[in-house]
């Protein structure tokens, strides 16, 4: 029997397992031989949503500022958004309206106005300084009664600083610019108000969608979770929340409250710029170490400039008021799980505000305070692990 013989589906049987043996593998759909396509649906799908996220990055990522800051908000007053939705019985949108409001009313408005006369009180700053280089000015009176440096600082101030286009040459030399341009960059800077506006608009919109509708996405974000990490996400899940709230909680609101209450004691002892000074020590009690850095650098200046009643009354001020808030608020507020070392916490407000500007402040340490958490759930697995290994080690067989 010739091959023309035999019957069409054995020839087609025997022709499969030819290409078969010779590492073809294709599959006989039907009457036709199927070849599997060199991009697979589901390949395609992936570098298709790849290329989506990419795009999406690309066309919103101006909007990234405002909604880190609205989520790193919502996360830390999660408690009081439940409480006035369910508690209150103020459902989900009423409780929404009501903490975007009371942040409109007692965080935003105050802080906005504390920088403008902040921002006021630096271009009269700027105009002395302008001033002194134009025509020159005589070394303060303080500078000079001081013992052992008068001398020294005398000597210097009437070198550098005291004489005509002394600080246009230290601020050229610093800078690579004139003192007119940075003046003239100080005075147009208000020209960025529209942008941080608008950047504020989309926060409070967005945490308002957040606390609105924070459930459904915390769902779907867990459902996604469980996919990818489905070993560790239920323990992650719970550290993140806590870190943002502790991190948020320890550092900021404590942080303001030192700018406030010291900036009110600058005021009272009498120091020039009060709420410049304050809003100083609000953003340097970001940083271990910073407050008491600012209030005693402001105490030296007051007993050095003629006032050491004044001088000696705010540094004791202050060491009572950072030793309440270090021993008994900040343990209170805190509580969380993470504890964020010196390093940690300065490289992430330096790289947030680097990154993010004035939101990097919030946004950079709440990082840094997620990587310590992942770091620490890493090697505390690592010791339950060789925890377990040496105790099965140790059994008798």
């Amino acid at each position: 029997m010739t091959t023309g013989d035999m019957p069409d589906r054995q020839r087609r049987t025997e022709f499969a397992e030819q290409q078969t043996q010779r590492g073809e593998h294709a599959r006989q759909t039907g009457l036709r031989l199927h070849r599997p396509p060199l991009v697979t649906n589901i390949s395609a799908a992936r570098w298709l949503l790849l290329a989506i996220v990419a795009a999406s990055i690309y066309f919103f990522h101006g909007f990234l500022v405002p909604v880190l800051a609205a989520m790193v908000i919502a996360l830390a007053s999660w408690p009081l958004r439940n409480r006035a939705a369910f508690r209150l019985n103020l459902g989900r949108t009423g409780a929404a309206a009501l903490l975007v409001l009371v942040l409109v009313c007692f965080l935003v408005v105050p802080l906005t106005l504390a920088l403008v006369y902040a921002f006021r009180e630096l271009r009269d700053w700027i105009n002395w300084a302008i001033l002194v280089n134009s025509a020159g000015a005589p070394t303060p009176a303080w500078m000079v009664d001081l013992p052992q440096i008068g001398d020294w600082l005398n000597e210097n101030w009437q070198t550098y600083i005291g004489r005509p286009g002394g600080i246009s040459e230290i601020v050229q030399l610093v800078s690579g610019s004139n003192i007119g341009a940075i003046y003239r960059g100080a005075v147009t800077a208000g020209s960025l108000a529209f942008h941080l506006a608008l950047t504020l608009l989309f926060m409070l919109i967005t945490l308002f969608v957040l606390y609105r509708d924070g459930d459904r996405i915390v769902a779907q974000v867990d459902r996604v979770g469980r996919r990818i990490l489905p070993d560790r996400w239920s323990r992650l899940s719970r550290v993140v929340p806590a870190t943002i709230s502790s991190t948020v909680t320890g550092m900021t609101l404590i942080a303001i409250g030192e700018g406030v209450v010291l900036g009110l004691a600058y005021w009272l002892a009498g120091v020039p710029s009060p709420v410049t000074f304050g809003v100083i020590t609000g953003f340097m009690a970001l940083i271990p170490g910073g407050a008491p850095l600012s209030f005693t650098l402001v105490s030296i200046y007051l007993a050095a400039s003629g006032s050491p009643v004044e001088g000696a009354a705010l540094f004791i001020w202050g060491t009572c008021e950072l030793f309440v808030v270090d021993k008994t608020i900040r343990p209170v507020l805190v509580g969380g799980p993470v504890k964020l070392p010196f390093l940690p916490t300065f490289f992430g407000l330096i790289g947030g505000v680097k990154t993010l500007g004035i939101v990097g402040l919030f946004v950079g340490p709440v990082l840094m305070a997620l990587l310590v958490s992942i770091w620490r759930e890493w090697q505390r697995e690592i010791a339950e692990d060789e925890t377990r290994r040496n105790s099965l080690l140790a059994e008798p067989d």
